[in-house]
């Protein structure tokens, strides 16, 4: 388990997490990355931006 940054709630995480990989909190819909798998550390994931054709 590892902490929502955004809402506090516990996210849980499967065995064979990876940095990088992009989780959604069940509680508040937030997306959040893998900055470091032991311990686990999540972050805001961050936002993209839009690409309209330049």
């Amino acid at each position: 388990m590892a902490e929502c940054v955004e809402c506090g709630a516990d996210v849980p995480l499967h065995d064979d997490l990876e940095s990088g990989e992009i989780i959604d909190c069940a509680t508040c819909g937030v997306e959040l990355e893998v900055i470091d798998v032991n311990p686990p550390v999540l972050d805001r994931a961050p936002e993209l931006e839009e690409d309209w054709g330049e």
